[in-house]
């Protein structure tokens, strides 16, 4: 793929965070943008904000949303959305567990396999997943989005080596604590599924939320590398951002 070519480029979860500034970011460098979010209004709003992109409802657990993605012809998928659960594994109701494997796994591949006949027919593409430094770092009571992450990890390696024969690019990016909101809500949201009286794990909790919410980084950097490697000729496998975050984490391994 040319790095000064303009490419279509479709992004789930670009309601917000990470998708909506990659979306908005890839629109000013001239590409065509699909910003596709979970809900209608969700599309609406972003349409009314930035007229500038294309936006679709598109809910990645939906099989009818999935099946419309592939005659979109995209040269460029991003795998952008994702739910945040966590809390304590004896607790969680099992049903959070499987909404975390829905999106963000099965969603992610649910759309893969949407748009890579279109691509190997073309004999190019690319296929850009989000992942995080919850991929290779498994913190206390973040197992069910860990557990998540670890398999686009798996998924995103396994993928980019069967599909580099068909012309296919398959690479993912690992963010850190960036302040999009998404931690705050998963963090916050993990009291709900400690039990009452539980006072060590209460305890466990806020020293996590302190460790991840404190001084979040600014989600721009991870909009600008998507957008870099939407652009790029070639990509590494992974992108570990900020820059140093799997040496700083390296010792807890």
């Amino acid at each position: 793929m040319a790095g000064d070519a303009r490419r279509k480029v479709l992004i789930t979860g670009a309601g917000s965070g990470f998708g909506k500034g990659a979306a908005i970011e890839l629109a000013a460098r001239g590409h065509e943008v699909v910003a596709a979010c979970e809900t209608d209004a969700q599309a609406t709003a972003l349409a009314a904000e930035h007229p500038e992109l294309t936006t679709v409802k598109l809910d990645v657990t939906d099989p009818a949303d999935v099946a419309g993605a592939a005659d979109l012809g995209v040269d460029v998928l991003i795998n952008n959305a994702g739910v945040g659960i966590v809390g304590p594994m004896a607790s969680i109701p099992l049903a959070e567990v499987r909404r975390s494997f829905e999106v963000n796994v099965f969603g992610m591949v649910a759309l893969s396999q949407a748009v890579i006949p279109s691509m190997r027919e073309r004999g190019w593409g690319r296929i850009i997943n989000v992942s995080s430094v919850a991929g290779f770092f498994a913190s206390p009571l973040g197992s069910p989005y860990s557990m998540t992450k670890h398999a686009v990890e798996a998924f995103t390696k396994s993928l980019r080596a069967e599909l580099a024969p068909h012309g296919i690019d398959v690479t993912k990016v690992n963010p850190g604590p960036y302040g999009t909101g998404f931690n705050d809500q998963m963090v916050n949201g993990a009291a709900a599924f400690i039990e009452e009286g539980d006072t060590e794990t209460t305890e466990l909790h806020a020293v996590v939320r302190q460790v991840i919410l404190t001084d979040q980084l600014d989600p721009t950097e991870v909009s600008t590398a998507l957008a870099d490697l939407v652009d790029a000729t070639e990509t590494p496998v992974e992108t570990y951002l900020p820059e140093g975050i799997r040496e700083l984490l390296a010792p807890f391994l």
